[in-house]
């Protein structure tokens, strides 16, 4: 990445709050922090988009739909820090997140946990094709219009980060915390 970021050592603000919460969850300022950090107040922004949608569909449903949408694009920094997030929070074990990012219908999700995944990767493969069916199908899955929109924001937003970072070519970083087995299945939808 040729962005030149700001020195933890000397950051101060937002982008000192930012550092501090990467070194003191897992003891290193993560690269695409760094990157975020060079506009604090559209990162900001981001946090504030995601705080106002995580409330009406759950903490499950937002990292599913990002699960989703960050394994359509392909996005090493997302799939292995919203694979830790996941493991953390316990929403899963680490055999069926191994499954939802290698076969998400082999995954054993709930209908509508797996309408949720395919909602997010369809909008972050192909959304000029997505049709009223395609929201049919989370209300049929018992999510509310509200939820439906929000789902669709935390896909979207999974989309404006993930692109960002892989536009400017931010290094990836080891996640602590991941057995190798799981972040080479967080990363297998990297190679095809």
């Amino acid at each position: 990445m040729i962005v030149d970021t700001p020195n933890p050592d000397s950051a101060t603000g937002h982008v000192a709050k930012m550092y501090s919460d990467d070194l003191e969850a897992d003891g290193l300022v993560y690269a695409h922090t760094r990157a975020m950090a060079v506009n604090p107040e559209a990162h900001q922004a981001f946090e504030a988009l995601l705080g106002a949608v995580i409330p009406s569909i759950g903490v499950r449903t937002y990292e599913l739909a990002t699960l989703g949408a960050a394994r359509a694009i392909g996005s090493p920094h997302c799939l292995l820090a919203h694979g830790r997030k996941t493991l953390r929070a316990d929403l899963m074990d680490e055999e069926q997140l191994e499954r939802l990012v290698r076969d998400p219908g082999d995954a054993g999700l709930s209908d509508a946990d797996l309408a949720v995944v395919d909602f997010a990767a369809r909008l972050s493969r192909n959304p000029r094709e997505m049709t009223d069916a395609d929201s049919e199908r989370l209300r049929v899955a018992g999510f509310t219009d509200r939820q439906i929109v929000d789902i669709t924001l935390a896909a979207a937003a999974r989309n404006f980060l993930s692109r960002a970072l892989l536009a400017l070519a931010v290094p990836v970083d080891e996640v602590p915390g991941l057995s190798p087995k799981l972040t080479a299945a967080l990363l297998s939808p990297l190679e095809t």
